[in-house]
């Protein structure tokens, strides 16, 4: 995939992960907190905060490979996406559906996005130093 369209589609991807973070907020504030018992409702509201953050940073990803011309920005917005599916996509499951063990995902998920975020910082570091 060339740069403009990855770059395209990291912008693209991450505003639909934030739209969705939103709604899946709003979600959890009126209609589940009648439903779910507070434990629930913290690790529901976990992972649309999560989801925000990387939702965020798939965006700035996105734009880092516009303006930097730079490949490796665009893995740091993958490793984000792939973050928010496991780490926000398994809290939503042990919260909603109430499958434990997809609580052992979790960390894989937060593996990711701190992966992302060195790699970001990498690609920073090093188009800064150019």
């Amino acid at each position: 995939m060339d740069l403009d369209t990855s770059s395209r589609w990291l912008v693209l991807v991450g505003c639909i992960c934030a739209g969705l973070g939103v709604a899946a907020g709003a979600f959890g504030a009126h209609m589940l907190k009648d439903l779910l018992d507070q434990p629930m409702l913290a690790v529901y509201d976990t992972a649309t905060r999560y989801q925000m953050y990387h939702a965020f940073g798939m965006v700035l990803s996105g734009f880092a490979v516009r303006i930097g011309r730079d490949a490796g920005a665009a893995k740091a917005g993958w490793l984000f996406l792939a973050g928010i599916l496991l780490f926000s996509g398994s809290l939503y499951g042990v919260s909603l559906l109430g499958v434990r063990w997809l609580g052992a995902v979790t960390p894989i998920g937060g593996a990711l996005f701190i992966i992302g975020w060195c790699v970001l910082a990498w690609r920073a570091w090093r188009w800064a130093a150019s």
